[in-house]
């Protein structure tokens, strides 16, 4: 059984691209006249959607209502100027006790703290599934003792190392920028091809996402990182979010 259950916020990504070659005469600030929109579903959504571009079957329980994150970028830099996020706060699950894990092989957490979990509800589906990987932005304690496998990034690791670093006792996957990854903080795992990075937007999504693909299908999570690094090193030479293409990655 290879089916993965992801669960988590979903928000709308749009980005607007355009113009900008001038200051407002009203204030030291970019004009920017708007060519070209795009519009997509991000967070839980976007790591779904790479599970899928990687060839997993996967199902999605996630908010129905969604936050919208505007970015208004400079078509030619790539330059993000500005970012408007409405209706940031979701409302919670109401049905997570009416879930059959036992269908899935894998439970993906992609928990982006806008309330549609609580710390509750992630340590009720880890004492409920023993391969569980999480992806949160909430402050780490006891509730995420039984998950498997963590991922964050540096930032994350660093705000919560004191928790982590005594306490967790599973795998620790800590995403670093250009310095690749690590493992339980110590096995490093570095991109060894330089990729110009035009948009970082979602390349957490699709480092997670890769990450669990190759875990299931091979159950060894040293290459899953490797190979997660390759995706998360694709993505971020594209423009917004996208979702992985394995054909343009040399694997």
């Amino acid at each position: 059984m290879k089916k993965v259950l992801v669960i988590g916020d979903t928000c709308r990504d749009i980005f607007i691209y355009g113009k900008c070659d001038r200051l407002s005469p009203e204030a030291p600030v970019p004009v920017l006249k708007p060519m070209t929109s795009r519009s997509t579903r991000g967070m839980a959504a976007n790591v779904y959607a790479n599970l899928q571009a990687l060839g997993i079957d996967a199902d999605l329980i996630t908010n129905t209502e969604l936050p919208i994150k505007t970015r208004y970028v400079d078509e030619v830099s790539n330059q993000m100027l500005l970012r408007v996020d409405e209706n940031d706060l979701i409302e919670p699950i109401e049905y997570l006790k009416d879930i059959d894990f036992k269908e899935y092989s894998a439970v993906v957490i992609s928990d982006y703290n806008k309330g549609f979990l609580s710390k509750d509800d992630i340590e009720y589906i880890s004492k409920n599934h023993k391969n569980t990987f999480l992806d949160s932005k909430k402050t780490f304690g006891d509730w995420c003792s039984k998950i498997k496998f963590i991922k964050i990034n540096e930032k994350e690791y660093l705000n919560n190392s004191s928790f982590l670093d005594k306490h967790y006792h599973g795998h620790l996957i800590v995403t670093r920028g250009k310095r690749g990854a690590t493992l339980d903080s110590t096995d490093g795992f570095l991109i060894t091809e330089e990729h110009p990075v035009r948009d970082l937007s979602g390349a957490g999504d699709t480092f997670f996402a890769a990450l669990v693909a190759y875990h299931v299908k091979n159950n060894d999570i040293c290459e899953a990182i490797k190979f997660a690094n390759k995706c998360a090193s694709w993505v971020v030479t594209q423009k917004g979010v996208v979702v992985v293409d394995v054909k343009k990655i040399n694997l």
